[in-house]
């Protein structure tokens, strides 16, 4: 069985220190997205249709909103993985340019070799995670900051998408599509948000899907997705004792056990589980 064994979340976005035995479903972040491979099998991802190695000398990158998930080889025993999930605004307060980072072009390559650097920085970040104590959250965006900035400097394409002035990702052309977003953001709960969010804009549930596709390169259904689970993330570091069922009726899930599958779907890990092990620097 999956399981988170330590979470990080501040301004910084969050740090997951997990251990993996089972595919995911396809989904995506609003974040720019790191994986680094700690221990255990040698395994793969899926990131936008390319299957690309996870191993001790390669690292994953994903952007912002493509889509991805962590697919092993059948019958591959468990891999602890470490994954960054990066807020760009947090490094934009390092350097505005670095807000680009948001960006569905921000990595060049969704497969890269780890320097011997890299790899040293990152085995920094796994010793923290590993340890008992409380890390210092000037110590972990510390750390932090010094093993991205390297790998941003090596495989992004920050410098050359900054010279052109290039718009930030999320800033969706089409205003049906923008309609439909803050409907789908806005209504979470709904149990029928798809059917709904397309209504709202006077689109077929299908014009609207492909409309979404051609505007974004993802389906609405993604994007919520990645909201509930962003909503999910943010209550379960708030409520430490509130009850899974308030949250599922809040997502929209008629039954806990349907959450509690979506959840580890997504991440690996039972909510309740995940709640158990994240370190939280920020009040959510």
């Amino acid at each position: 069985m999956s399981i988170a064994q330590r979470v990080f979340h501040g301004r910084f976005g969050r740090v997951a220190l997990l251990n993996m035995d089972r595919s995911l479903v396809t989904h995506t972040h609003s974040e720019c997205h790191v994986l680094v491979k700690v221990s255990g099998e040698d395994t793969y991802f899926n990131v936008n249709g390319r299957r690309v190695p996870l191993s001790d000398r390669t690292a994953v990158l994903v952007n912002a909103w493509e889509p991805h998930f962590y697919d092993p080889q059948p019958g591959a025993g468990a891999t602890v993985i470490l994954a960054l999930y990066i807020e760009p605004a947090w490094l934009a307060t390092a350097q505005q340019s670095l807000a680009l980072s948001g960006r569905p072009d921000f990595f060049a390559q969704s497969c890269i070799e780890l320097s011997s650097r890299n790899r040293t920085l990152a085995d920094i970040l796994v010793a923290e995670a590993h340890g008992c104590g409380i890390v210092p959250k000037e110590r972990m965006e510390f750390i932090l900051f010094d093993f991205l900035i390297e790998l941003i400097e090596d495989f992004s394409s920050w410098r050359h998408l900054s010279q052109l002035g290039a718009p930030n990702s999320g800033e969706f052309r089409d205003a049906r599509v923008r309609r439909g977003t803050a409907w789908l953001l806005e209504h979470l709960d709904d149990p029928n948000p798809i059917d709904n969010a397309a209504r709202a804009c006077g689109l077929s549930r299908a014009h609207f899907f492909a409309l979404f596709k051609k505007d974004t390169g993802m389906t609405p259904t993604l994007l919520l997705n990645d909201a509930r689970m962003r909503r999910a993330f943010a209550w379960l570091e708030r409520e430490r004792s509130g009850t899974l069922g308030l949250l599922s009726e809040n997502l929209g899930f008629s039954e806990q056990g349907h959450f509690t599958r979506f959840f580890r779907q997504h991440i690996g890990a039972s909510p309740s589980q995940y709640r158990r092990v994240v370190d939280c620097y920020v009040t959510v």
